[in-house]
């Protein structure tokens, strides 16, 4: 039907102001990419990273413009010579009902063709400007030195350039699938190409065009089975988590390459028709890689692994396993874990077989020593007081007391979860003691006093560190601090305590001031409520935004006119912001996985934020995939991208910020690891060698939960290292679930830093321990400590503690049951809930000793929920359990005396 008269004015009447509202959007849109791309450019070059933001943004354009440039040229190269090759009105298969569409086509076909390829470019260009990694890590690949046990690849070429070429493949399938898509339409639209029920009919131009794609097509095909045959290392059936088993190896590999041939055959078959009339030889070779993909691909493997594999797998499948065993042992770095077995003395100790009085009174049988539990419980003090300290304050809990002593106003805020650190307490001697820790962070403007100013001027930044000892507390059951107040006081000396980057900073903050104009920044509250001290920042740190421009841009980043229109806002100030130390580094190294467990260091008069840094794959050849996210589940999560699946982990840089400044600066900290030296090639300079790190903070840099939980979940299952052994799955352990906290058993038991010595050591060290219990079975099964002490020659040392399989040694959660099913414990804890009381238990830490385990735990006190300032965690008691004896009593000595007069009752 013709368009009437009126609907054509008012047609041509709204075409400008829909031109208008296209332009004016696509003005909107460059301007606020524009801006954000500056504003980048600023941010990095402030922090003297700019060539981080060059090479990162340039790759991003480029794989943006060649991805693009590829997709649009395929599609439109497509359609253009579908459209040349158009048949004659009279040659053509005719269509009356495609006529007005045609002929609109025809008018309009430069500029359809146009948004056709933009959009396929932009859509395309988009995509590959995220694959700018896979590209990196290809064009800048370092050996790993060691060879895969099928091909005998280097792990090189499946770690970077496997991807790689799967990239590749996917983004040229895709190209020929558009192109073929685009000649279909035009073909069709123009007369070359037509269908009918049961028939279609199709010029010679056409067929030939189509033929030539459609050989493109299966060609690729090709070529991807060709490289399916490595794909089979990361293959995964029920007995080989992950890497080529024997159907894959004896079935899916000779399929693969079987096929490949068929289809380099199939594709040329559609390029010999091309040429020819006949569509017989293309249709009858394409029914045959069909016919092969199913009869070879999917029916002879299947067969294969019924009546080959499944008679007899535990043979079949050994030679398979053990590559499995070995590859993720090497990948997630334990390979060198020293296993020794523990002879312990005590085979009765849990309520497995007992509860209550009898569980305090259990008889002991010996292995691999004569002494009893009553001789080891009264040498346990001499054990004990070899010690430095036994960790009682618990950083979960002990944030709460925090919050509630030291948070000394509303909009300063502790973490959550506190530190675990070490550090020199005078009059402590010269070890280092062990001590939780945690920075005052700014959450923003008190209650009622939110605006632009208060929020992004004025209450910029927080103050300050808090510390405990975390092996006593005082009298009343409060922590023992060792640094506390504002301004600080205590053990840590003189430093800067402006804390301007931290976890809870997440607003921009806008400071500095040309000299001599009065401090306009809340610094910290003094005893005259109504005159604070206030301050200027000079740290250096942030972008300068004195002149228009930057206003301007930071002003269209984040929406926010006040940064331009603000006359408080002026020629010395600089903007801080992604002012939290994970996001700045990732930002920084977007190529790390990061732990998220930030802490806080105090040396060289500095608060500095230590971050661990992972490099991941999930491309190593034969090793088992672990969600990083699930195995770090009773720890804080990673972040970045190896937070999901991966099969390889290093614990490769650690990354330290500034708190003042904001300044990062990270350190190889394995410079060995392939996949670093692989990221340090694509961005030289960036990251400084491990002999760059200052003395004061090495002694302060830890082993990272994060890489911990995730090997500790590797280990449950992998320390098996035998065949037949791994197939049958007897001895498998499991990580316990957590007994204590404010909802016990609600997630797995979180590894603890403590000061401790493993059996056989001359001295105690720095460490990180969990404990495993049996699958399935709530016993105790080893022992698992790591050194994480960087000064000493062991750091990075896992040990293990293998009980014997007989032994009915406790774990955490019989223990914890023990404690309360104890008549003298149950009371205690009756007379403790009176009056609404809460009790919260703390973390439940077991240690080698003697010939057993030391089970110590804290228990806390508060009031109930909504107390208000009562309701702050006090330290009550403190259990132990040993031998099968319990004490306990407000200290640990005391706790001790318990037990041992226990076990001489006994």
């Amino acid at each position: 039907m013709t368009p009437t008269l009126p609907s054509r004015l008012r047609r041509s009447r709204l075409r400008p102001w829909w031109a208008a509202f296209g332009l004016i959007a696509a003005v909107v849109i460059v301007i606020a990419v524009s801006a954000r791309i500056a504003t980048d450019y600023l941010w990095f070059r402030a922090l003297g990273a700019s060539a981080v933001f060059r090479v990162s943004f340039g790759v991003r354009c480029a794989m943006f413009g060649i991805t693009g440039a590829f997709m649009a040229l395929a599609t439109g190269l497509s359609a253009a010579l579908a459209r040349r090759m158009r048949p004659s009105r009279a040659a053509g298969f005719r269509q009356p009902g495609l006529e007005r569409w045609r002929l609109a086509v025809d008018q309009r076909w430069g500029r359809l063709l146009t948004a056709v390829m933009a959009v396929a470019g932009l859509l395309s260009g988009l995509t590959g400007a995220r694959s700018w990694a896979t590209w990196l890590q290809f064009a800048h690949r370092t050996s790993f030195g060691r060879r895969d046990p099928q091909f005998h690849l280097d792990l090189s070429f499946f770690v970077f350039v496997y991807p790689f070429l799967r990239l590749i493949l996917t983004y040229a399938f895709v190209a020929v699938l558009l192109a073929l898509v685009t000649a279909v339409v035009v073909h069709f639209l123009y007369g070359g190409l037509r269908f009918r029920p049961g028939d279609a009919q199709v010029t010679a131009a056409a067929r030939a065009h189509l033929f030539i794609l459609l050989g493109l097509f299966v060609l690729l095909k090709a070529v991807g089975y060709w490289l399916d045959r490595y794909g089979i290392d990361f293959s995964s059936r029920d007995v080989i988590a992950t890497g080529a088993a024997y159907t894959d190896v004896n079935a899916i590999l000779p399929a693969k390459t079987v096929l490949a041939a068929i289809a380099l055959l199939c594709a040329l078959l559609f390029f010999t028709a091309a040429a020819r009339r006949g569509a017989m030889l293309p249709a009858v070779g394409f029914c045959l890689l069909v016919l092969s993909a199913i009869l070879v691909g999917g029916i002879y493997p299947a067969v294969i692994q019924q009546f080959v594999v499944k008679p007899n797998e535990p043979v079949k499948e050994s030679r398979y396993i053990q590559r499995e065993i070995g590859a993720t042992r090497s990948a997630f770095g334990i390979s060198g874990v020293k296993v020794t077995g523990y002879p312990i003395t005590e085979a009765r100790t849990g309520t497995e077989a007992r509860t209550g009085t009898e569980a305090r009174t259990g008889t002991a049988v010996s292995r691999g020593s004569p002494a009893s539990p009553v001789a080891s419980a009264r040498h346990l003090g001499t054990e004990v007081a070899a010690l430095p300290d036994l960790r009682l304050t618990d950083p979960a809990v002990a944030s709460r007391a925090f919050q509630q002593l030291q948070r000394v106003k509303s909009f300063y805020r502790f973490g959550d979860v506190l530190d675990v650190d070490r550090y020199r307490i005078p009059g402590a001697g010269r070890t280092p003691q062990d001590v939780v820790i945690g920075a005052r962070d700014m959450t923003g403007p008190p209650a009622g006093q939110a605006n632009w100013v208060s929020t992004h001027l004025v209450y910029t930044h927080g103050f300050g560190v808090v510390a405990a000892a975390a092996g006593s507390a005082q009298a009343n059951g409060d922590p023992s601090f060792t640094e506390s107040g504002i301004p600080a006081r205590g053990a840590l000396g003189t430093f800067q305590p402006r804390v301007y980057f931290g976890p809870q900073e997440t607003a921009y903050a806008i400071v500095g001031a040309p000299p001599g104009r009065a401090p306009m920044e809340f610094d910290y509250p003094t005893a005259d409520t109504s005159a604070p001290r206030k301050t200027t920042y000079h740290g250096g740190g942030g972008v300068p935004v004195g002149s228009i421009t930057e206003r301007l841009l930071y002003a269209i980043r984040f929406g926010d006119p006040n940064i331009l229109l603000s006359s408080a806002v002026n020629r010395a100030s600089r903007l801080l912001y992604v002012r939290d130390p994970l996001a700045r580094v990732q930002k920084v190294a977007p190529f790390l996985t990061l732990d998220g467990d930030v802490y806080p260091v105090v040396t060289g008069g500095q608060i500095l934020w230590v971050v661990d840094g992972y490099t991941t794959t999930d491309s190593y050849p034969y090793a088992a995939r672990y969600d990083a996210a699930a195995a770090t589940a009773g720890s804080a999560a990673p972040v970045g991208p190896g937070a999901g699946q991966i099969n390889y982990i290093r614990d490769s840089v650690k990354a330290v910020v500034n708190a003042y400044t904001g300044q990062v600066t990270l350190y190889a900290w394995d410079a060995g690891d392939p996949v670093l030296r692989t990221w340090m090639k694509a961005f030289p300079g960036l990251i400084r060698p491990r002999r760059a790190i200052p003395s004061p903070l090495l002694a302060h840099l830890r082993y990272p939960t994060g890489l911990f939980d995730i090997q500790r979940q590797v280990l449950a299952t992998f320390h098996v290292q035998t065949p037949a052994a791994f197939y049958g799955g007897q001895d498998f352990w499991a990580v316990p679930r957590d007994p204590s906290g404010a909802t016990p058993g609600s997630g797995p038991q979180p590894p603890t830093y403590l000061t401790m010595r493993m059996p056989g050591d001359p001295a105690p060290e720095f460490s990180l321990m969990t404990s495993f219990t049996r699958a399935g079975r709530p016993g105790m099964a080893a022992y698992m400590a790591v050194d994480s002490n960087p000064d000493s020659p062991g750091y990075g040392t896992i040990r293990v503690l293998d009980l014997p399989q007989n032994a009915a040694m406790a774990g955490p959660q019989q223990i914890q049951n023990t404690f309360e099913s104890d008549p003298a414990v149950s009371a205690e804890l009756t007379a403790a809930r009176r009056g609404g009381s809460r009790l919260i238990l703390g973390n439940l830490i077991a240690l080698p000793v003697g010939a057993g385990f030391l089970y110590v735990e804290p228990l806390y006190v508060a009031a109930p929920a909504g107390g208000g300032t009562g309701s702050l965690p006090m330290l009550r008691e403190v259990l132990v359990s040993y031998g099968g004896t319990i004490g306990y009593g407000s200290t640990v000595q005391k706790a001790l005396d318990g037990a041992q007069q226990a076990a001489a009752a006994r």
